[in-house]
Parts: C-alpha cells; sequence; structure tokens
C-alpha cells in the first residue's frame, strides 16, 4: 500500500552522510526521500513548514533496554517505542537481558512480532546473546540468531569472562559479519561496587568500581578483534584510559568503534551527591545517578568529548535503561543501575552544543551516520537525506527551553537522574518511514 507524499519546507538540513548544512526542503514519496534541496518544484498533499526548525536524519541507538518479555512493570516494547520515538528515534537496537534473554530464534521472533505492532512508529532491531542464558559458559547459535533478525550480539551487562569463550564467538561473529557489542567490566575488578572509585565513594562510604575494571577488558577484546578479525563495538564508554585504547585500536586499522551516553558526556560521579534541581529528592546517595558503568571524573568527560570529536568514538548510545520506583526508592546498595534515557537524550546532549564543546553537526553525525555505520545498512538505508534514503527524519527546534519532568515521561522508567533540569532543544516531530510517527502539540 503506498503512502502519500509529504514535504518539508523550509528546514535547515543537516546531513553529515552527504556533507549538508543548507536551508531546503524534502519530498518523500512511498516513504523514501525523493529530492532534498532548493530547487523542488512538486507539490505534497501534506506539507510541513519547518521554518526555523532543523531536519535531519532520524536518530539510531545501537543500545537500549525495553525490558520485554520478563520485566513489562519496568517497560514494554510499546511504551519503549512511544518514548523513542517522542525523542527523535526512528531506529532502536534492544537488548538481550530480557526473561527469558535473546538466545534463540524463538525468543527472537518473538521480539520481532511484537515490534511489528509498532512498525509504523519506529523500527525496531533486536541484539541476540553471545552465550547461552548470558552465563559465559557456552556460545549460542549465533548463525540462528542472525537468520531471525538481530542486529549484533552482546551480553550486556553481563561481559563474557571467558577469554576462550569470546574469542570463540568473535571468531562466529566475523563470519556471520556481524559486529559483537561489548559491556566492558572485570568483574573481579568490580564485584560489589556501586559508583566511580573516587573522592566521592571514599566520602560517602561507598565501594567504588575502579577504571581499570573497564579499562583492562576493553584491552583484552581489542586484542581478540585483532586476532579474529570481528568487528568489535564497545558500548558506553566512560573512562579516558579506554578511549585512548580504542584510538590506538583504530591508528592501526583494526574494526573497533564505539559509543558514549548522554548521562557520561554530562555527569559526573558528584552527582550521586544529589540533585539541588528537584526539591524534595534526596540530597545524597542519589539511586537516580546509579548507573553501570559509573559515572566517572571531569577528565573522563574531556576525554570522552575529545574521542567525540576527533572520531575515536563513533556513536551516542543513550544505554536507555527503565526501571521501576521500588527499584531505586531504597538504600543505594539495593538499588539498580540504570537511567531512563530516551526522553532526555537529545536536550542534554544539546547543552554540550551550547558550551561550545561540540558543534552540533558533530553531534547529529554521532546520533545518525556514525551507528549507521556500525550497522553497515544491513537493515535499512537509514541514517542519511540523500535521495533514495529510508525517509526517517526527526525536526529539532534548537531553541524551545523546556524543564524535565519525570512524571510527563511516556516511558515507564522514571529514573532519570535531569528531573528539574532546565534544557533548550527539543525535538518536534519525528518522521518514520515517510509517515509523521511523532509530532509535539
Amino acid at each position: 500500500m503506498k503512502r502519500n507524499a509529504l514535504l518539508i519546507n523550509n528546514a535547515r538540513i543537516i546531513d553529515p552522510a552527504g556533507n549538508v548544512d543548507e536551508i531546503g526542503s524534502i519530498l518523500i514519496k512511498d516513504g523514501v526521500i525523493q529530492q532534498t534541496g532548493n530547487n523542488i518544484t512538486e507539490s505534497a498533499p501534506q506539507v510541513i513548514d519547518a521554518t526555523g526548525l532543523v531536519a535531519c536524519p532520524g536518530f539510531i541507538d545501537l543500545h537500549c533496554h525495553l525490558r520485554e518479555p520478563g520485566f513489562e512493570e519496568k517497560e514494554t516494547v510499546a511504551s519503549g517505542a512511544a518514548a523513542a520515538s517522542r525523542s527523535g528515534f526512528t531506529t532502536i537496537c534492544c537488548m538481550p537481558n530480557t526473561n527469558p534473554p535473546l538466545d534463540n530464534a524463538a525468543i527472537i521472533d518473538y521480539v520481532n512480532i511484537i515490534a511489528a505492532r509498532h512498525s509504523s512508529r519506529i523500527t525496531i532491531l533486536p541484539v541476540g546473546c553471545i552465550t547461552k542464558n548470558r552465563e559465559g559458559k557456552e556460545i549460542t547459535d549465533m548463525t540462528e540468531l542472525a537468520g531471525a533478525g538481530c542486529a549484533a550480539f552482546s551480553d550486556d551487562g553481563n561481559p563474557v569472562s571467558s577469554s576462550r569463550i569470546m574469542a570463540l564467538a568473535m571468531e562466529k561473529a566475523a563470519v556471520i559479519g556481524l559486529p559483537v557489542i561489548d559491556h566492558c567490566e572485570d568483574l573481579e575488578l568490580s564485584r560489589g561496587g556501586q559508583m566511580h572509585d573516587g573522592w566521592v565513594a571514599a566520602r560517602l562510604g561507598l565501594k567504588g568500581i575502579p577504571a581499570t575494571a573497564e579499562e583492562s577488558i576493553t584491552a583484552r577484546d581489542i586484542a581478540l578483534a585483532e586476532m579474529t578479525g570481528a568487528r568489535l563495538h564497545i558500548t558506553h564508554v566512560s573512562t579516558r584510559g579506554a578511549v585512548e585504547l580504542i584510538r590506538i585500536a583504530k591508528s592501526k586499522g583494526l574494526p573497533v568503534t564505539a559509543d558514549v551516553t548522554p548521562h557520561h558526556l554530562t555527569l559526573t560521579d558528584e552527582r550521586v551527591a544529589g540533585n539541588p534541581l528537584s526539591p524534595g529528592e534526596a540530597l545524597a546517595y542519589d539511586t537516580l545517578a546509579k548507573v553501570n558503568p559509573p559515572l566517572r571524573t571531569a577528565a573522563d568527560i574531556a576525554a570522552l568529548v575529545l574521542g567525540i570529536n576527533d572520531g575515536t568514538i563513533d556513536a551516542i548510545a543513550t544505554d536507555h535503561a527503565p526501571h521501576t520506583l521500588e527499584d531505586k526508592l531504597c538504600e543505594f546498595e539495593m538499588a539498580a543501575f540504570g537511567i531512563s534515557g530516551f526522553e532526555t537524550a537529545f536536550g542534554v546532549l544539546m547543552t554540550l552544543v551550547r558550551e561550545g564543546k561540540i558543534s552540533l553537526n558533530t553531534l547529529i553525525a554521532r546520533m545518525t551516520m556514525g551507528p549507521s555505520k556500525i550497522l553497515i545498512n544491513k537493515f535499512g538505508r537509514t541514517g542519511s537525506l540523500k535521495a533514495a534514503s529510508i525517509a526517517d527524519i526527526a525536526l529539532l527546534d534548537l531553541n524551545r527551553e523546556w524543564i524535565v519532568d519525570k512524571s510527563n515521561f511516556l516511558s515507564k522508567g522514571k529514573n532519570t537522574p535531569f528531573n528539574g533540569y532546565r534544557l533548550k532543544g527539543m525535538v518536534v516531530a519525528t518522521i518514520h518511514r515517510g509517515e509523521i510517527a511523532y509530532r509535539h502539540s
């Protein structure tokens, strides 16, 4: 069935994949971009006047948690899809730490069936497990998972401790041609840790998670990628040492990519001491700032920003990790790790643009072209506004100010450390495959 044509007029079109930054129009027919530029003469039954707005490719999130099946009290595919679409995302990759985990084709098929119900709003790509039940003991039938539609392989928060098992998995992934997404953490070094191992942890009396826990496994997996030829993607990088290891790997031409989250780019471990912008919430031991890997130091943030700017870090991913109120409203040591990240992502990242730390074009590149290249466009012509690309588009109002109010989130997860923050920059519309999936009222 053919879709109606759609014309977006008078937008500032930013498409890093085509090195485009100009005022113009975008013509869409049958879910595909037909033409972009200043000389479009055709009309369309649907017209959006985007004067004063930025039009860019729809955002692509390589790392999020939709919790279904098994943890529907935290999030469902439906609620996660709604929150992501509202936030400018048109493609998201959901991680496999569900119950049961995504370690066989039947479970992947189940997620795909649920995701298909929301296919007019967003594209959802499941990530399959590296090992059975995410236990790190025996690799899954990765060929079967790929055939069922997995975008990548990961054991997510259960890093594969055995170098032998990881090497076998990387060898298989190299043959299949899909990336391995790794949460780099040496569990022997991090066991029992609650936050970054620094002066804040010492003052609060909390056991710390050292930077070395991330950096040691990052180094190991880069070595395994060199040995096997597998495409290794290191997710939610948080330390300056890890950034430098990735930079060296890239200088050697190794197939290594990386992403970083909005919270690791903007918050330090001091945020655990409380949120003064949200009266009534805890002034110390703030579980809303408890995340794994933990929030680090200002020096780490500076290294992450440099990595974004020089291309060492390819993508920005939310690591959207929704939790229930009970998961967070408890003693710090008992609280779950994770931040609900979809609905604050763009606004939070715009603070870096306004502070002159990164350019708007670089930000958009890391949310569109960068992750698209990691997925090697295997799942569609996304991440660009070039003619013949899938019409996935986000419309952005760079000057819209708003205050984060977690009670208004579409996600079931209200666990954000940004509650009460005043942000400038908002997604006002999301177009998925040529259809308006979200529009700010």
